[in-house]
C-alpha cells in the first residue's frame, strides 16, 4: 500500500497546525512547571526523571529515557545531579549488571509528596486556560486525539506508564478542603 491516502498539502497542514499548536502549549506548560518547581531547585529535566522514578519505582536510565522523551544520555546525566542531592539511589540488578536503576530515596520520596501537596501554590495558566472548557463540559479535556497520536509514535508501553502514574496519584493522595494531601500508609 504505497498509495498515500492524503494529500500533500493535507499533511503539510496538518503537520504545521499540531506543530505550531504544541508550542504554544508547551511554551504555557513549561512555565507554569518551572514555577511550580523553582522553590526545590530542580529544573524540569531533574523533575521529569523524579516524576518517572516516583511511579516506576527501580526504573533503568532506558525506562527513565524513554517515558521522559530524553536522550539516554541526558536520562543519565541528570540523574547523576540527583543522585548527588541524595534525592536518587542508583543500582544494579543480580540478573542485569548491563542496565543501571534509579530509585528514589526517601529524601526524594518525601520531596515529590511534598511537590505534589503544594501544587497549588503556584499559578498554571494552562488549568486556567481549560477552567472555561470544564465549566461548559464538567471535566478538564481528554485529549483522545492526541493520546491516540502519542501511542501510535511512542508505543502501548509508553501510554501504560502515561495512565500509571496517574492512577498511582489518584491512590496515593486526597484532597480534603482544596487541599491535596498523601494518604497516610497503613
Amino acid at each position: 500500500m504505497n498509495e498515500r491516502e492524503y494529500t500533500m498539502k493535507e499533511a503539510m497542514l496538518f503537520s504545521q497546525r499540531i506543530g505550531q499548536l504544541s508550542k504554544a502549549l508547551w511554551k504555557a506548560v513549561e512555565k507554569d512547571w518551572q514555577l511550580w518547581i523553582k522553590p526545590y531547585d530542580l529544573n524540569i529535566n531533574e523533575h521529569h526523571i523524579l516524576w518517572i522514578s516516583y511511579h516506576l519505582k527501580g526504573a533503568s536510565i532506558s525506562d527513565v529515557a524513554k517515558f521522559g522523551v530524553m536522550h539516554v544520555s541526558t536520562a543519565f546525566n541528570f540523574s547523576k545531579k540527583l543522585e548527588e542531592r541524595e534525592l536518587l539511589a542508583f543500582s544494579k540488578r543480580d540478573t542485569d549488571k548491563r542496565n543501571t536503576y534509579v530509585e528514589l530515596t526517601p529524601k526524594g520520596e518525601a520531596l515529590m509528596q511534598e511537590m505534589i501537596e503544594r501544587y497549588h501554590d503556584t499559578p498554571h495558566s494552562v488549568i486556567d486556560g481549560s477552567q472555561p472548557m470544564r465549566n461548559l463540559y464538567g471535566k478538564f479535556p481528554e485529549f483522545l486525539d492526541i493520546m491516540a497520536l502519542i501511542r501510535n509514535i511512542y508505543g502501548d508501553d509508553f501510554m501504560e506508564i502515561f495512565e500509571a502514574s496517574f492512577k498511582n496519584i489518584e491512590n496515593k493522595f486526597n484532597e480534603e478542603n482544596h487541599v491535596i494531601e498523601a494518604i497516610e500508609k497503613q
